[in-house]
Parts: structure tokens; C-alpha cells; sequence
């Protein structure tokens, strides 16, 4: 399903089956750079519900949903390429990812976010912990 935002000429799409990995790491390159394995990224993004922002044939923002169908679903991620910042586009990847999930969201947020989501209905609620480990190749 896609939507155009008047505003801003963003076309927006729920679930978008189409999205290649050499967009989303366009993307991910330009908010996180670092090295990625492409056949790595292709799974990922096939487990996820992905939500996209185009600026004509452009990738601007991507946020994804990971989840069990029932118990828990969260987002790994919201990336919008800086330059298009400050837009809305990440408040209207959020809400379509609302409506598109199929449970509550549960994510976290990084230090200075959480009025961002705050403002878009979401509460603080548990504490996140993580333990890393070095992305395979």
C-alpha cells in the first residue's frame, strides 16, 4: 500500500516487498555508516515488515518491524537520511509502522530520541539491556 504525503512529495509504502538491499544500504550508509554484508542484509530485511519513504527513485527513510505475529513486535530500526531530517517522515514511517503491526511495539530508543516517540503516543516503559557481539561478515 502506498501513500504520498502532499506536503513533501515523500511517497510512503507499507510492506514494501520491492525494497533491495542496494537501497536500504544506501540508506544505512548515509545515518550509520560501516561495512555491511549484503546476503546478510537480504535476510534480514526478508524477516521484516518494511516501511518506506521515497523521494522519487530515492530511499529517504526506512523503518522496519520485526515480529512474532502475536506476542511482540519491535523495530530494529528507523533511519531517515539526514538531509531530509526534521520533515515528519520519521513521525509518519512510525505511525504507519503502528498500523501495519500486527502486536504492540516494544523497542528502544538512543539517548535524546525519547521525546520524539513520546509525542507520538508511545511511553517509557521497560529498561533495555544489551549485550553485543560483532556483526558477522
Amino acid at each position: 500500500m502506498a501513500y504520498l504525503s502532499s506536503k513533501t512529495e515523500i511517497k510512503y509504502i507499507v510492506d514494501d516487498e520491492d525494497l533491495t538491499v542496494e537501497d536500504f544500504l544506501g540508506l544505512a550508509q548515509k545515518v550509520w555508516p560501516g561495512s555491511y554484508n549484503e546476503e546478510r542484509t537480504h535476510d534480514a530485511l526478508a524477516k521484516t515488515i518494511n516501511v518506506t519513504a521515497w523521494d522519487e527513485d530515492v530511499l529517504v527513510g526506512c523503518a522496519r518491524i520485526l515480529s512474532d505475529g502475536y506476542f511482540f513486535g519491535t523495530i530494529p530500526e528507523i533511519l531517515v537520511n539526514p538531509d531530509y531530517q526534521r520533515n515528519g517522515i520519521g513521525k509518519r514511517l512510525m505511525e504507519l509502522a503502528w498500523e501495519v503491526s500486527p502486536t504492540s511495539l516494544f523497542f528502544g530508543a538512543q539517548s535524546g530520541n525519547g521525546e520524539f516517540f513520546e509525542k507520538l503516543g508511545y511511553t517509557k516503559s521497560m529498561q533495555s539491556y544489551s549485550k553485543r557481539k560483532s556483526r558477522l561478515k
